[in-house]
């Protein structure tokens, strides 16, 4: 028990207290326009107190932001699985089809989702008012597909050819091999690309509600950038943090799930 809790909270809170003592260092010598940790907390706390209340369009709780944000990448981050996850099979099983797409993702990939944002307001700009809800949308799931299309196809061709032979002796169908076989195989490097996926689809966000001005904690931030709140600026960014952190580690838990089923 007290070997639990060493690892587990103590050591985690030694951290926490090293980052805010060299916080208030920064804030009391060199850093002069960065609030101490004091400050913020005492400016933030009407967003923490009252974490879902709704004072105004962009005067909302932090929860509340988050909440706006988690849907947005919810439905991006399904929307870049429904489309990566087939892709990366097709990458993997077929090599004619590598050979005419592989260059395409590899030239796609590296592009920053600043450069998606834009092309995806032009695509849906007849949509009006979800001009900028489908263009967030369209930037997150071509941002963030790509580990899953790449891992996909990476775990298809690391399956052994001992499998594949074994489904032809039973005359498997293809929906079967694909069910029983492939889908089971590929399964670790699926996860690895999901969990992937979903860090990069948490930091697309944050830029796609910046630059569209969409209430979120992306747009928050961006707002009081502008009015130069450098608290609620700190306060964005823990709350991103910790958001992504409890993101990853929920994916953990359900690829351990799928392991052990």
């Amino acid at each position: 028990m007290k070997k639990f809790k060493l690892d587990w909270l103590v050591l985690p809170l030694i951290g926490i207290g090293v980052v805010l003592l060299l916080w208030q260092i920064s804030a009391a010598t060199w850093a002069k326009e960065l609030p101490s940790p004091l400050k913020t907390w005492q400016v933030s706390r009407p967003y923490l107190a009252e974490p879902f209340a709704k004072r105004g369009e962009m005067d909302q709780g932090i929860l509340r932001f988050s909440w706006y944000s988690l849907i947005l990448v919810a439905k991006g981050y399904a929307l870049a699985l429904l489309i990566g996850t087939p892709i990366g099979f097709l990458l993997g099983l077929s090599k004619t089809f590598a050979k005419i797409f592989d260059p395409i993702i590899q030239i796609l990939r590296p592009v920053s989702p600043l450069a998606w944002l834009p092309l995806g307001l032009v695509l849906f700009v007849g949509a009006g008012r979800q001009a900028s809800e489908l263009g967030a949308l369209f930037t997150i799931a071509v941002c963030s597909m790509w580990p899953t299309v790449l891992n996909t196809s990476v775990g298809v061709r690391a399956i052994p050819q001992d499998y594949l032979n074994v489904a032809k002796v039973l005359k498997l169908s293809r929906r079967k091999t694909l069910f029983k076989v492939l889908i089971p195989a590929t399964l670790p490097y699926m996860f690895t690309g999901f969990r992937l996926s979903l860090g990069i689809a948490w930091l697309v966000i944050v830029a796609a509600e910046m630059l569209t001005g969409r209430p979120g904690v992306g747009g928050f931030l961006w707002q009081e950038y502008n009015a130069l709140i450098y608290e609620h600026i700190i306060l964005c960014i823990i709350t991103i943090g910790v958001i992504g952190f409890i993101l990853d580690r929920l994916m953990s838990v359900v690829e351990r799930r799928f392991k052990t089923a």
